[in-house]
């Protein structure tokens, strides 16, 4: 098949003969000369042109055509086949044999090089495909360039039926909008997936259907199978890039498949892990509260202690309740932010009454330390979630009151600066591993070695009410010892704090 437009237009074996022809016609003047054997040149000029733009057909047509015109009209004697002079004869000989051989090895030539054409543009073809494929992020994707890819390459619609993750198709009646499938090609749809062999039209299991199903090999899972709408087979040349084709896509949405059940291996293995630590921390923070409230309240019931001692007991048991009641807010706060559930209810409210509302309510905690508490006589109104800000520096102290020595300082500061709240707390205790300090603030983290209990939520905790501000919060080790968080949070100074003072 050739891409001339000439050779569209008029039949191969008609050109090569009006050739012929045309060129015997144009040197008729020289017929009667003795520059006769420059014809022949002529005429292999002809025929080499010819072979180039013909199949071999047609060249072997032009190539005795020649000869024999060469002959008829310029050898003398003229318009006979018959040649006196032995060199006349011997030129014609090798005339034939010269035409009939450069015709043939040009068109060999000539296919050789559109051979080679063709496959360089497969490889290249199979190229840009890989490389379309290794850049796509999801199944979707994958599905999109290979149906855009086999319509440009081969000119036909391709659908895709992807097994569910199970080893199994799902019950897909509709291709698209438009295509339907009936019950027969869905059963054989399965039949080409579970058995690995093409089906439908154009091959010996049910050809008589309009579609042909070729399923998608994998090394380790067959991702389904491609539904292929033609009026054509796939042309036998053109079958081994075809297989190829199917390959590189079968392999990319293979890749996909295999993403898809690593992550949700490593999600079932962090699920796993988080439900284990979960599980044992829960376990051993709520057994030392409990354990507490019975033994107190097994003392109080069992013995009639004085006063005082009774006293003392309930204390203890109010103190474990308190624990208890602390662990499970921080479990109901970090379900909250997980759930993205957490709602902010913006007020405007004086950072002093936040501070001294969490300071009492940590008096217990805090006895053995040092308050210092910073905040400027200035300090303009802002604008907070009161309640979630409260269990932020309640979060916060706690922890410090947990991690610094006995008799050592606490300081709690604050300060509004360019627009922003912003909030320290820091403490006299060990500070954090430079290498813990990236992982503080997840969830279940606990310094290796910490002697002090929790969960690990509670700066967690503090990270996502702070973030629900919109603010950040950083932790960091003070120079001198100890560990310092920092709180930044987006806050306008109210119309309030803008008005000028009254003489």
């Amino acid at each position: 098949m050739n891409n001339t437009p000439l050779i569209k237009t008029f039949n191969p074996f008609l050109l090569a003969t009006l050739s012929i022809g045309i060129t015997a016609f144009l040197c008729s003047p020289l017929s009667n000369t003795d520059s006769y054997h420059l014809v022949s040149f002529i005429l292999l000029l002809v025929v080499s042109v010819l072979a180039t733009i013909l199949n071999l057909g047609p060249v072997l047509l032009a190539s005795t055509l020649s000869a024999l015109v060469w002959n008829f009209f310029f050898i003398p004697p003229h318009l006979t086949f018959h040649i006196d002079k032995t060199d006349d004869m011997l030129v014609f000989g090798m005339f034939f044999i010269i035409a009939l051989v450069n015709g043939v090895l040009t068109t060999r030539v000539r296919r050789q090089e559109k051979l080679i054409r063709e496959r360089e543009e497969r490889t290249n073809s199979l190229f840009q495909l890989t490389r379309q494929l290794s850049k796509a992020a999801g199944m979707e994707e994958v599905i999109s360039i290979a149906r855009a890819e086999i319509k440009s390459k081969f000119g036909v619609e391709a659908f895709f039926i992807l097994q569910d993750g199970n080893n199994n198709l799902p019950l897909i009646k509709k291709l698209n909008d438009k295509i339907e499938l009936k019950s027969d090609e869905y059963a054989l749809t399965e039949w080409s997936f579970n058995n690995q062999q093409k089906s439908g039209a154009f091959t010996s299991i049910s050809p008589q259907l309009q579609y042909t199903y070729f399923p998608l090999p994998g090394n380790r899972i067959n991702p389904g199978v491609m539904v292929i709408q033609s009026n054509s087979a796939i042309p036998i040349h053109h079958q081994t890039f075809w297989d190829t084709f199917i390959a590189q896509i079968s392999n990319a949405l293979e890749r996909e498949f295999l993403g898809e059940l690593a992550q949700k291996a490593r999600l079932l293995n962090e699920s796993d892990r988080l439900y284990k630590t979960l599980f044992n921390s829960i376990s051993h923070e709520f057994r030392i509260p409990v354990a507490t409230i019975m033994g107190a309240a097994d003392t109080l019931l069992s013995s009639p202690d004085p006063a005082p001692i009774q006293r003392a007991l309930s204390d203890e048991i109010f103190t474990a309740s308190l624990r208890l009641n602390r662990l499970i807010e921080n479990l109901l706060n970090i379900s909250r932010l997980e759930s993205g559930h957490i709602s902010i209810r913006r007020d405007w409210y004086e950072i002093n009454d936040l501070i001294n509302k969490v300071t009492l309510d940590l008096t217990e905690e805090l006895k053995p330390f040092t308050l210092t508490i910073s905040v400027p006589d200035e300090m303009p109104l802002v604008k907070i979630d009161y309640g979630l800000m409260e269990q932020v520096l309640y979060n916060l102290l706690y922890n410090a009151s947990q991690h610094a020595p006995a008799a050592s300082e606490i300081e709690l500061g604050t300060k509004h600066s360019n627009g922003s709240l912003i909030i320290w707390v820091s403490d006299q205790g060990a500070g954090f591993p430079e290498e813990s300090l990236p992982n503080v603030f997840n969830k279940f983290f606990r310094v290796e070695g910490n002697k002090a209990g929790g969960l690990g939520l509670g700066l967690s905790i503090v990270k996502g009410f702070v973030e629900a501000h919109n603010g950040t919060i950083t932790a960091e080790n003070c120079r001198a010892g100890g560990a310092r968080f920092t709180i930044i949070i987006p806050s306008e100074i109210s119309q309030i704090n803008l008005q000028p003072e009254t003489p």
